[in-house]
């Protein structure tokens, strides 16, 4: 009798899912799963005590000197989160899904980066809890943390690629 339970549950489950996916299409809501919204990213930020600035103080994915999270990946935000209560640092986003950066699929458009603003508490513990990569020609000095994520010493910002959620 419990088999039969499951079954009918499983496909009830799978019915409802089919459902949502298909009226949130013809919505126009379908959006990879992967993305999220800047509102839904500046919310977990800002619980997490993490500040953003933007020298065009606005969040317009489609202006270059605005700082958007439209469409950033969770795994990124929980990324820096991660990074933040890791180091103990305070931590300022400069950079996130905003026009104006490098393409590629790990790039900032499709949410995998985020730019820091340096300080020296986020040098100190980038080069010592992280292996240092070497220099990268056109880019930076660059430290691979032990979950794969790249950190990369541009100038006047730290640029982060999250390959995922931890540190």
């Amino acid at each position: 009798m419990s088999s039969i339970r499951t079954g009918l549950r499983r496909r009830l489950l799978t019915l409802l899912a089919a459902t949502a996916v298909t009226v949130g299409a013809a919505l126009g809501l379908s959006a990879p799963a992967w993305a999220i919204s800047h509102s839904s990213a500046t919310s977990q930020l800002r619980a997490a005590g993490i500040s953003w600035t933007s020298s065009g103080n606005c969040s317009d994915r489609y202006v270059a000197t605005c700082t958007s999270f439209e469409g950033i990946r969770q795994a990124t935000i929980d990324g820096i989160i991660t990074f933040k209560r890791a180091s103990g640092c305070a931590v300022t986003i400069t950079a996130g899904t905003e026009v104006g950066h490098t393409s590629g699929t790990y790039s900032h458009w499709n949410g995998y980066k985020v730019d820091i603003a340096p300080s020296t508490c986020i040098q100190n513990y980038i080069s010592a809890a992280y292996t240092y990569v070497g220099y990268i020609s056109g880019f930076g000095y660059q430290y691979r943390a032990p979950s794969g994520n790249l950190y990369t010493k541009e100038g006047n910002h730290w640029d982060i690629l999250y390959y995922t959620c931890g540190c």
